[in-house]
């Protein structure tokens, strides 16, 4: 059985690389999931690019909002809207190996777990000149994000069943951190698949 995924997406003048990221969503192996575009009030032309991205697949949903309201605010927007078991976090100029769903839902689903990442590979802003890989430790608890905070956001699968509400503080910048950290202090685990399926764009 194949567990809804709602992938969560904020935008802001990312016309550059969104379509890249959307067909990184469109080429995975596992099929049941949503993708929920946030567009934070861009002023180049994303919108544009998002709404053909959407004419193409209607697992791509779009939110266009008049007033920014920061990344934050916006992904929590995209979580509202969303109706997966699972929620999953991908930015706007970063991207996914096509089996990365289907290993990481695979591997949350065989060890019941609410909070799973992946290791991941840096790559350049042209996208030509990769990085090397951040890996991901087998398990990381409250004290042990204090100390290292690895877990890359593009990376994270969250199981809303067993975590219940899920909404991020309401700052600017290290909202993602603060975030996993409020689940973790919650006494959840983060557990890691340690394959590299992801890329996240310098």
């Amino acid at each position: 059985m194949e567990f809804l995924v709602s992938i969560i997406t904020p935008s802001y003048n990312s016309a550059r690389f969104i379509q890249k990221s959307v067909e990184s969503v469109m080429s995975q192996t596992y099929n049941k999931w949503e993708m929920i575009i946030v567009d934070d009030s861009s002023y180049d032309n994303s919108k544009e690019i998002i709404n053909s991205l959407c004419k193409k697949d209607t697992r791509i949903k779009s939110v266009f909002l008049e007033k920014n309201i920061g990344p934050a605010r916006a992904r929590n927007l995209g979580i509202q809207k969303s109706s997966g078991k699972y929620i999953a976090f991908l930015d706007s100029d970063d991207l996914w190996e096509p089996c990365k769903l289907e290993k990481q839902i695979s591997f949350m689903e065989n060890n019941n777990i609410a909070f799973s990442y992946t290791a991941y590979q840096s790559i350049s802003e042209d996208g030509n000149t990769r990085y090397s890989i951040i890996k991901a430790p087998d398990v990381i608890t409250y004290h042990d994000y204090l100390k290292n905070t690895i877990i890359g956001c593009l990376t994270v699968v969250l199981d809303r069943s067993q975590i219940g509400n899920l909404e991020m503080p309401d700052i600017r910048s290290s909202h993602d951190m603060a975030f996993w950290l409020l689940i973790l202090k919650r006494g959840f685990y983060a557990y890691g698949l340690n394959e590299n399926l992801a890329s996240y764009r310098l």
